[in-house]
């Protein structure tokens, strides 16, 4: 993991920061023993002076998008799942590897509130709540078909001005108006065949909570998401999703998903068409 990864990462972008955001910790709600898990989200900051990936460097500042969940066991990490937007990296590079996407390109903020760094145990209480609400969305979210119109759906477990920070290639929205046009209704018709939803954790502390699959599900496209054709073979999702919690129902999501990896299942490998560097 050194020599593969942090070394080449940590020789590209010097001066290198971790500027946290969301930092939070508890049990793993889909795991019988109660293996507890610990989350970092936010930024790794440095100075772009040599390339990585193929991605040309700038010789200024870039902001690599990350989030991790960590599980620990005798107070040692057993388990890492460590999300990168590498297309964000790419245009901050000049480099977009994406059609126009429907929703903003931005280097996404930490919480409205400011409060996501919890050094200290949050109320057990309210943590459930925030369980709570993210396992109703997924219920609504898992039918595709609920019967009502698309924000009416969303209403039910999303406030109205929330915002919804996705990754590169599709991009950050704001409002369920804007969401259900610029992200939410594009996906739900470019896409067929969704698979039931298969996490590997889902947990949640205070008002943050969040989960990841490896992979979350698959689906196939029928054509016209992020610009590409159909292919109409099912492909892998996956994804990491961070919440904020405001009163019962959700504010803000922050959302990873490897699109590279689902890209070269469809026969487009993202990263070699727009660096010459085939993806590992």
């Amino acid at each position: 993991m050194v020599d593969a990864f942090w070394r080449p990462l940590k020789r590209s972008l010097t001066r290198l920061q971790r500027r946290q955001d969301i930092f939070f910790a508890g049990e793993n709600s889909l795991d019988d023993k109660g293996a507890i898990w610990v989350v970092s989200m936010g930024h790794l900051m440095g100075l772009f002076d040599k390339p990585w990936l193929g991605i040309r460097p700038t010789g200024k500042m870039a902001f690599l998008r990350y989030c991790e969940f960590n599980k620990v066991s005798e107070g040692k990490i057993t388990e890492t799942a460590m999300f990168f937007d590498i297309p964000h990296l790419m245009v901050q590079a000049g480099q977009n590897p994406f059609p126009p996407q429907t929703a903003a390109h931005l280097v996404q903020p930490g919480p409205l509130t400011n409060d996501g760094i919890l050094e200290r145990d949050a109320p057990k209480e309210e943590g459930q709540r925030t369980l709570a609400a993210i396992n109703a969305m997924i219920a609504d979210l898992g039918q595709w078909d609920s019967g009502l119109s698309l924000t009416d759906e969303l209403a039910r477990t999303w406030h109205d001005d929330m915002i919804w920070w996705g990754p590169e290639g599709i991009g950050a929205t704001y409002t369920i108006e804007r969401y259900a046009k610029q992200h939410s209704g594009p996906f739900r018709a470019a896409f067929k065949d969704r698979s039931k939803t298969n996490h590997i954790c889902r947990m949640a502390e205070g008002h943050y909570g969040g989960f990841f699959g490896w992979p979350n599900f698959t689906a196939a496209p029928t054509g016209g998401f992020m610009g590409m054709p159909a292919t109409g073979k099912a492909g892998e999702f996956r994804v990491i999703d961070i919440y904020r919690r405001g009163g019962d129902k959700l504010a803000e999501n922050w959302i990873f998903i490897d699109l590279l990896h689902f890209w070269k299942q469809q026969g487009v490998d993202i990263l070699e068409r727009t660096t010459g560097i085939e993806t590992p």
